[in-house]
């Protein structure tokens, strides 16, 4: 219900919202904080990705300018920290503990290519890597869909808790005429406005970051599966 002071009725927004009840306000700092929350990570996964973007053209053009898997791993291994070095340093590590020395051999040499139990083992490592980045990536996306999906409800919540105060403090006042109601319902749909426009950003955001992870994700396992076909390519596997 509308706190009047000395009779005044609010003439503004944020004369409501100072105006308004305990309830309504607790509603609206939760609403606040959420809203810091979502930008907070829309703007830390913004980055994110555009750095990762950064790193993957950067670690593909040094990548174009080898042709043995050897030479891409000490060209590679010389670029900043990335998803796409882990990945490649994982695998040739892992080739190279099954088959040591082999990476050094000639092309075609006998006794280096993997076993077909060993090229599954490689090839689940390699699945187990993309996974792991996938996931590490993937931090923090979830609260953007939380934060969409419960800002609404939580203004629904106020919404409601505003009409029932309205309403109740009608019924004391014994007055229903219009000047009475408005203030009442103007209050508790202030919620709702906050709700959705807390909302909105978060599941935009949650969509578009959703749809670059999985344009990562396709990325490394393309990488994953031309690890193994370069490896292929020099008899390798």
């Amino acid at each position: 219900m509308i706190l009047q002071v000395g009779g005044a009725l609010p003439t503004s927004t944020w004369e409501l919202v100072q105006m308004s009840s305990g309830a309504t306000k607790g509603v609206l700092v939760v609403l606040a904080v959420f809203s810091l929350i979502s930008w907070f990570i829309i703007v830390f996964k913004w980055a994110q990705f555009r750095r990762l973007r950064r790193l993957a053209d950067r670690f593909f053009q040094a990548l174009e300018r080898t042709s043995r898997l050897e030479d891409a791993y000490h060209a590679v291994m010389k670029l900043p920290p990335s998803p796409y070095g882990r990945l490649l340093r994982e695998g040739v590590n892992f080739f190279s503990e099954l088959r040591p020395g082999a990476l050094k051999e000639e092309k075609g040499a006998e006794g280096a290519a993997l076993s077909p139990t060993q090229l599954e083992v490689l090839r689940m490592m390699l699945a187990k890597e993309v996974g792991a980045e996938r996931d590490l990536t993937a931090r923090f996306i979830t609260w953007l869909a939380t934060i969409g999906s419960v800002s609404p409800l939580l203004g629904l919540l106020g919404t409601v808790l505003g009409v029932m105060d309205a309403f109740i403090g009608i019924a004391a006042g014994g007055s229903g005429n219009i000047s009475a109601v408005a203030p009442g319902v103007a209050e508790a749909l202030v919620t709702t406005v906050v709700g959705l426009a807390v909302a909105i950003p978060a599941v935009i955001a949650y969509n578009l970051f959703v749809s670059r992870l999985g344009v990562f994700t396709g990325e490394l396992e393309g990488f994953a599966q031309e690890i193994v076909g370069t490896m292929a390519r020099e008899g390798r596997v």
